[in-house]
């Protein structure tokens, strides 16, 4: 008499597993735990085939802290039987899916975009505490809300797609957190710290005074060189954009729109270097405080000469020597990391905005 081939003996199992007890299933899915673990040095691939189809009838009849002692073991296999790995990542326990979600190399990262478009928020940590998180995944976890953008953000195994990015800086428009978690991760494109800078802050504007009120008695004080008109600008602006687009908007041309006094041709000029809108460059470059220009023209990628030039040359102020050396030690500081200056810039545009630009 023939012995049964492995695939009867297979479909006993199962059948088995139909109608037995459960603290039985629990017995035979703990001996299964046992076989995988001590089949680490053997045909893993063979064995979790063989051993799937048992495991998910077993998983239908035992209690969840079997489940999740099974998911445990099963998240430090390589190879490990892929229906019933499935089946926990997705199962509505938290405690029985966080495990294969966090570690397991077996689950496709289709399968974890799948969890993460559908399940809970629980599901969702584990995934993004993932030591390295494909792109397709980043942007199915981006789509369920900010707060699991954060920890994206923060997890240096996290790869991030230009949709990712595209996504992430839409966000950064109502949460400034993400703009500066975003801006203070090492990695991040220059051209979404550019981005970033234009991002308005999510901040609520102070109430402005009554118009009506009279004014405080103050000690008078020079008035602020006049802005550019409207005209101005638009005057400025072809010149501007057609000396960018043949590389000649650098430090040199910058800083000759300093020394001249050409104002309006020197503000679009570091609006477009910086991705900055007019309207902050105006303000930070006509602010008694040079912290705001010094950033601007970090972020124009200008050099420090080039940046001492415009500062010495505002009109109606005169740099002292100790601006000149607070100037100077914000601007190399600044060189350290491009995301310091991306926060702080972040910052000065938001105050801006807040006095009603």
């Amino acid at each position: 008499m023939m012995a049964n081939s492995p695939a009867d003996i297979l479909v006993e199992l199962q059948e088995a597993v139909k109608t037995c007890a459960p603290d039985r299933c629990a017995r035979i899915l703990s001996g299964i735990v046992q076989l995988l673990n001590g089949s680490r040095d053997r045909s893993q691939e063979l064995l979790a085939g063989v051993v799937d189809g048992v495991l998910l009838r077993l998983t239908e009849r035992v209690e969840a802290r079997a489940l999740a002692q099974l998911s445990t073991t099963l998240a430090e296999l390589k190879v490990a039987p892929p229906e019933t790995l499935r089946r926990l990542a997705s199962h509505d326990d938290p405690d029985v899916a966080s495990p294969v979600l966090l570690k397991s190399q077996a689950l496709s990262a289709a399968d974890l975009a799948e969890v993460a478009s559908s399940c809970g928020e629980r599901h969702q940590y584990a995934i993004a505490a993932r030591n390295c998180i494909e792109p397709e995944v980043t942007e199915a976890l981006i789509a369920r809300g900010s707060l699991i953008c954060l920890a994206l953000i923060k997890n240096p195994g996290a790869k991030f797609s230009e949709a990712a990015y595209a996504a992430l800086i839409a966000k950064a428009e109502q949460d400034g957190e993400i703009m500066k978690a975003l801006a203070l991760r090492p990695g991040t494109p220059d051209l979404v710290v550019r981005k970033l800078l234009s991002v308005p802050s999510a901040t609520t504007a102070p109430a402005k005074p009554n118009a009506s009120a009279a004014p405080p008695a103050q000690a008078a004080v020079p008035a602020p060189p006049k802005p550019p008109s409207s005209a101005d600008y638009a005057s400025a602006r072809p010149e501007i954009v057609a000396l960018n687009r043949v590389g000649k908007l650098n430090d040199s041309t910058v800083n000759r729109f300093a020394i001249r006094g050409e104002t309006a041709k020197l503000f679009t000029a570091i609006s477009v270097l910086s991705g900055a809108p007019i309207e902050i460059v105006e303000h930070v470059m006509t602010d008694d405080d040079c912290e705001g220009i010094v950033m601007a023209c970090r972020a124009s990628r200008l050099s420090w000469a080039t940046t001492l030039a415009i500062l010495s040359n505002r009109g109606g102020t005169r740099l002292s020597f100790a601006e000149r050396e607070r100037a100077q030690h914000i601007f190399e500081t600044l060189l350290l990391s491009t995301s310091q200056w991306t926060v702080r810039w972040g910052e000065i545009a938001a105050r801006a905005k807040a006095n009603g630009l």
